[in-house]
């Protein structure tokens, strides 16, 4: 499983599912850095199979519109500190990880995790 993280959300979450063992990508490690463009992230994400992490709901039009990107992590917290984004991560990972096998779009906050069709 590999998975591409969207500019708003921190570096740290790709650390965090790299020391893991997920192949993950930051837009930090792009050219274009917290510039990249939606539509790259989404061409990014189907080539290399990769689940595209964010809090921008604007995926969510193009993922059922276009069926791009593939796969989806919405992450609809709303403003919480980094750490704690990391500890719901932690607690919930291999939630997330086994809801992937059955939905192509998840969604996290911080009550619950939702498998969505």
């Amino acid at each position: 499983m590999k998975f591409l993280v969207d500019a708003q959300l921190p570096f740290k979450l790709a650390f965090f599912l790299t020391g893991k063992g997920y192949d993950t990508l930051h837009t930090d490690d792009l050219p274009d850095k917290e510039r990249t463009k939606d539509s790259y992230l989404r061409e990014l994400a189907i080539t290399q199979d990769r689940i595209l992490i964010t809090k921008d709901s604007d995926f969510i039009d193009s993922f059922y519109l276009i069926n791009s990107p593939q796969k989806l992590l919405l992450i609809s917290t709303g403003n919480i500190r980094n750490t704690e984004l990391l500890v719901l991560f932690q607690r919930n990972l291999s939630r997330i990880i086994d809801l992937f096998k059955e939905y192509s779009f998840v969604e996290l906050n911080s009550q619950e995790i939702i498998g969505h069709e």
